[in-house]
């Protein structure tokens, strides 16, 4: 109870304290805790990955076009070093804000680690992915950053993205290593950019759509 009380989360009616009702939102409190990355709220890494793996499960079951894109603060390092570490956190704070403001409910955003964070766009058509990605920038661009008394800082991000091969069972690694590379690029073009792959052309028969559909890890869960 004190450790929810901490992180801010609403408590348990302590009135029913003892009761199965009260017991079981103890322990939905501390699990949705346990999700969350502690200073921005969003999903954490963990979290990130197992709605990854659904993502990877549903688009190898329904051919379901969807998107990784991986977010990254450019120069995040002379804000901490040139105004402090609390600065540094009000940045990141202030983009996660940001990221969350462009997405929709089915969507994840998370905090990968460090200044890095994941975005993972369900049923995200190739023809919308760059728009998004640009949505996502011009936000960050355009959303001053309050550091200090009358003293406010521009803040740009890098994106990198990639589009899960559709009808085939990929792997989360391979996946975000595609995402990276465009990153990458993203940061070698200058950075404030979002660079997204040509979703790839996958032919699959219609056995091997019925094998797919068989092997399914998350066949119960929608």
């Amino acid at each position: 109870m004190q450790l929810l009380g901490q992180s801010g989360h609403s408590l348990p009616d302590f009135a029913q304290v003892g009761q199965t009702v009260w017991l079981q939102s103890v322990i939905d409190a501390l699990c949705d805790l346990s999700s969350r990355d502690a200073l921005t709220g969003l999903s954490n890494r963990r979290q990130f990955e197992l709605a990854l793996a659904r993502e990877i499960d549903r688009v190898a079951r329904a051919g379901e076009p969807a998107l990784v894109l991986m977010v990254d603060i450019d120069r995040f390092k002379m804000v901490n070093d040139t105004h402090g570490h609390a600065a540094g956190d009000l940045v990141l704070k202030a983009v996660a804000a940001s990221l969350m403001s462009c997405v929709r409910p089915m969507d994840t955003v998370a905090r990968f680690g460090g200044e890095e964070f994941a975005i993972i766009l369900p049923n995200c058509p190739p023809a919308f992915g760059q728009m998004v990605a640009e949505r996502i920038r011009s936000k960050v661009e355009g959303t001053p950053v309050t550091v200090a008394r009358r003293q406010s800082l521009s803040v740009t991000i890098s994106l990198g993205g990639a589009f899960a091969p559709q009808w085939v069972r990929s792997s989360a690694t391979l996946w975000i290593e595609r995402a990276d590379q465009q990153l990458y690029r993203a940061k070698r073009e200058g950075r404030n950019r979002a660079c997204l792959e040509q979703p790839p052309v996958s032919l699959v028969s219609a056995e091997e759509k019925g094998m797919l559909f068989g092997t399914s890890q998350f066949q119960d869960i929608e």
